[in-house]
This record gives C-alpha cells, sequence and structure tokens, in this order.
C-alpha cells in the first residue's frame, strides 16, 4: 500500500513490496531482454555527452518527448509493459501514457541532481516509479539554499510516486557507489500532454 513521506512541500508516496521479490526479479529478467536500450545523448555544462545509464522511451502514439533539447518520439507498449501500466495506473489512481525505461548496469551507472519538470509533463507532474534489481539509493533535495539530502533505499519491487508540487519544489539523483552492486531497471510511468494542453491516447499503444 501507497504511504506518504513527511517531507515539506512535497506530494511523494511510497510502497516498497508492491511487486513481491519473485515477481520482480521475473520481470527484471524479462525487461533487461526484450526493451531496445539505447545511450541516450545529454548536454552537461555546454557539452554533450552519453547518459551515464542505458535508456528506452516507451508510450502511446504522439506521446514524444523533449529532453536535453533532444526530441525521443515512443516506442510501443511490450505486453509485460502495457499490463503493467494497468496495474500501477490503479494503485497510483491516475493514468499514464509512457514509461521512461532506464537500465543501470552496475555502481557506476548514475543519474544526477535533476527535477522532472518539462512543459509536456503539465503544472502537477506526476511520476510513477518502479525499482526492479539491485537496492540503490535514490536522493532528494529542496531546492532552497542549504537544503540537505534526503536518502532512499529502494529495493525491488518498490513503488514511489510523485506528484502535486514535488518536481517544483526538488530535485532528485541516483549517485554512482564504489560497493559491488548488480544491475537495476527503473520504470517511471509518466502523463505526456500535447500542445493544447490534452492528454495523449491512453490505452492506444
Amino acid at each position: 500500500m501507497l504511504t506518504h513521506l513527511p517531507l515539506p512541500e512535497a506530494n511523494i508516496l511510497i510502497d516498497p513490496g508492491f511487486l513481491t521479490t519473485a515477481r520482480a526479479d521475473a520481470l527484471f529478467a524479462r525487461l533487461r531482454d526484450e526493451i531496445a536500450w539505447e545511450t541516450h545523448r545529454i548536454k552537461l555544462f555546454g557539452r554533450e555527452i552519453d547518459s551515464p545509464r542505458r535508456s528506452c522511451w516507451i508510450g502511446d502514439a504522439g506521446a514524444s518527448y523533449v529532453y536535453s533539447n533532444t526530441r525521443f518520439e515512443p516506442r510501443p507498449w511490450s505486453p509485460a509493459l502495457a499490463a503493467l501500466r494497468e496495474e500501477i495506473a490503479s494503485a497510483a489512481g491516475e493514468r499514464f501514457n509512457s514509461v521512461l525505461a532506464n537500465l543501470y548496469r552496475d555502481g557506476r551507472d548514475s543519474m544526477g541532481w535533476h527535477c522532472d519538470d518539462e512543459p509536456e509533463l503539465g503544472p502537477s507532474p506526476v511520476i510513477a516509479s518502479l525499482s526492479l534489481g539491485a537496492t540503490r539509493r535514490f536522493c532528494l533535495k529542496q531546492k532552497r539554499a542549504g537544503a540537505k539530502s534526503i536518502v532512499l533505499e529502494l529495493p525491488s519491487g518498490s513503488l514511489l510516486l510523485m506528484r502535486g508540487q514535488t518536481q517544483k519544489k526538488y530535485r532528485h539523483a541516483l549517485p554512482k557507489t564504489t560497493k559491488p552492486v548488480a544491475g537495476r531497471i527503473n520504470l517511471t510511468f509518466r502523463r505526456i500532454f500535447n500542445a493544447n494542453g490534452q492528454i495523449d491516447s491512453y490505452g492506444s499503444g
């Protein structure tokens, strides 16, 4: 069951055991093999570099997404991801038309401080993040000066829901680690809005 985290200016819920360990492990193995993983290019301090993780943008037709000045057109839903979308939508009470799949191959793969506040996500983005595979540290920090990091350990099968003003008030990151750690897949389900502010087709993929 999703429960609220008591963080100021944030609306974040978590369910550490959304999926059983056995189901999460099976899903990790399946998605690792069937998703068409890519190395996305990102801009950092004015330079274009390879993102330190493997990714794939998946969604309904028309749910394109612009990140780091690059437009990504969605790949179609696989049966496993389509079924998972319905399950997570029911738990979160939200509708999602896309998912960013990320593969962290080991502790060297990471994601720096950022917030998911692109215009396509609307004024109050809703992000449902499912973790599969190795447990990794997920860090949150308010945008105000002097704010301290909040660290969450996200085990396999855990579901984290961020909504409301969370993306406006907080940044988040998945830091590198020198500890031996196996692979992790993170699925961040999202809602993409079109230019007219209307949600793109749902369930068409």
